[in-house]
């Protein structure tokens, strides 16, 4: 009896943020490091199904770069990297595409639909919702810095947000492939996580979440008593500049600050793999992972 008296409890915690966020879009960055068999936890599908049935609009935008690295290289395709971003040439674009759009957005929409959740798969280029222009990298060579082409990857230029709109307002959960459209009428490979910024920031989205390997940002990764559990946007420079934040965390970091100043009301940080994890984040007091907010 007393198990079935804290359910109960626990619903009626729940029930002024479920409440709250009734008819408010909540952008999930779901990356390929938190994806079943990838090490995330398989209840993320159930959370973003049970947010959609209470009222909320969740949107999803997803990563699936090891998956992207296992299928270039069954096609004799060498993954080289600069700064972070994959060197995309057309061949590699084309194996992109079918990876992110052809076989992740699909499996994560059955995902969904198998859960009686209503999905539906956009890339973001054929849905007309992301235009982009060609990023150059900016390298050292010899102490003077030039720029580099790195093929196929675009820096986002412009969100049309309306699609995405529609598909929540007709009750359906939008499954986004991070490609773009650029000025030549070609795909464009763009970051997921800045991708996932851009798109929040274009639908005032109430919040932000990006799904990681790792829960949240710690001063000291090796002290799990330095979590930051709240941050503040203007914050955000010192913890890359001081290099508290490295690696695949910085475009996490920089989404989140320029979500949070483009009118996202908050943003968060959270590990994947814990069970039932936005759950945890949107309907508790508590909260898990780091927050940046204003």
């Amino acid at each position: 009896m007393d198990k079935i008296i804290e359910k109960a409890a626990t619903l009626i915690e729940a029930f002024p943020y479920i409440r709250s966020f009734r008819n408010k879009i909540v952008v999930v960055k779901y990356g390929g490091s938190t994806q079943p068999g990838e090490g995330g936890s398989p209840t993320v599908m159930a959370d973003l199904v049970f947010m959609e049935t209470v009222g909320m609009r969740p949107v999803v935008v997803h990563g699936g770069g090891k998956e992207i690295s296992r299928q270039l290289e069954k096609s004799g395709i060498e993954s080289q990297w600069v700064n972070g971003l994959r060197m995309t040439d057309k061949a590699s674009m084309q194996v992109v595409e079918d990876t992110l759009f052809g076989d992740v957005n699909l499996r994560i929409c059955d995902g969904l639909e198998m859960l009686d959740g209503r999905a539906r798969g956009m890339s973001a280029k054929d849905a007309g919702v992301m235009f982009v222009t060609k990023h150059f990298a900016t390298v050292e060579d010899n102490g003077e810095k030039k720029q580099v082409d790195i093929g196929y990857v675009g820096d986002v230029a412009r969100i049309d947000p309306e699609p995405i709109r529609l598909a929540c307002e007709e009750g359906t959960i939008p499954v986004i492939a991070p490609i773009g459209l650029g000025p030549d009428g070609e795909s464009y490979n763009v970051n997921a996580d800045t991708a996932a910024g851009e798109i929040a920031r274009s639908l005032q989205a109430e919040k932000l979440v990006f799904l990681t390997d790792v829960n949240g940002i710690m001063r000291d990764p090796s002290d799990a008593s330095t979590h930051i559990s709240s941050l503040h946007v203007n914050d955000v420079e010192g913890l890359i500049d001081d290099g508290i934040a490295s690696g695949g965390m910085i475009p996490k970091l920089r989404a989140c600050e320029r979500a949070v100043k483009g009118g996202v009301r908050k943003t968060h940080i959270i590990d994947g793999g814990m069970p039932h994890a936005l759950l945890l984040e949107t309907f508790t007091r508590e909260g898990i992972g780091t927050e940046i907010i204003q």
